[in-house]
């Protein structure tokens, strides 16, 4: 029987960013991660120092509690963390795919697993050099080639011209991958805060710099979009 260390499940909510930005969701928070991101904005379920803050669950009592959730009407389940990679999530995919639920995944692209083929989509996200963290693109590419004919895109959070022009970089090196880009949260709340302040002004200027950054380069490529979830309740928690 499958254990997973589960940091909070919520929902029903929208996806707040990406390839399913604003598609109703319940999600399942992964505890634990192999990244330590400078600008982390779910330290909660990342730093082992809250790891007695996560539950261990069997695979079919986060599948009922996501079904719990959703009321059993079939939704998009987002898996996320920490890095939700670095455990075993293929039985909870193939048994809410067996009830009509649809599987969303964003990693880091660190560990690579046969199940990402059941997702829809795999949502690569690679950190940039402001996260202080080195991407083995050996790792990465394995990823995608697991995922085989799976839905898969890249999403960068991009914080100022170092991270952009990496971005690009990126891109240059997977042009057939659909590429998402967001400005970073540079407030992000604290892990054992419910809510918390938040610098909108801050984010927005950022935001409106990417899209006039890229645009300005004629590079037409990525989809520019803000973190939808933050626009609309701030750093608040499970929403």
């Amino acid at each position: 029987m499958t254990t997973l260390r589960i940091a909070e499940i919520f929902g029903p909510t929208i996806q707040g960013e990406g390839a399913v930005i604003g598609a109703p969701t319940v999600f399942v928070r992964a505890g634990g991660c192999d990244y330590r991101c400078s600008w982390c904005d779910s330290l909660h379920a990342v730093d082992s120092a809250y790891r007695d803050t996560w539950t261990a669950m069997t695979t079919e009592q986060v599948w009922a509690e996501v079904a719990r959730l959703s009321g059993g009407v079939p939704l998009t389940v987002s898996l996320s963390g920490g890095n939700p990679a670095i455990q075993d999530f293929g039985p909870l995919i193939e048994m809410g795919k067996a009830q009509g639920y649809r599987f969303a995944l964003e990693t880091q692209g660190s560990v690579a697993r046969g199940w990402f083929r059941e997702l829809s989509p795999l949502i690569l996200s690679p950190k940039p050099p402001s996260s202080g963290e080195t991407v083995d693109w050996d790792r990465f590419a394995d990823c995608i080639a697991r995922a085989r004919d799976a839905v898969t895109v890249i999403k960068i959070v991009v914080f100022d011209e170092a991270d952009y022009l990496w971005a690009r970089e990126v891109a240059a090196r997977f042009p057939n991958l659909p590429i998402y880009l967001q400005p970073g949260n540079h407030t992000p709340p604290p892990p054992d805060a419910e809510d918390a302040a938040i610098d909108m002004d801050g984010i927005m200027a950022r935001y409106e710099w990417l899209i006039g950054r890229a645009l300005s380069d004629r590079w037409f490529t990525p989809t520019i979009l803000p973190q939808l979830h933050v626009l609309v309740w701030g750093n608040k928690r499970g929403v």
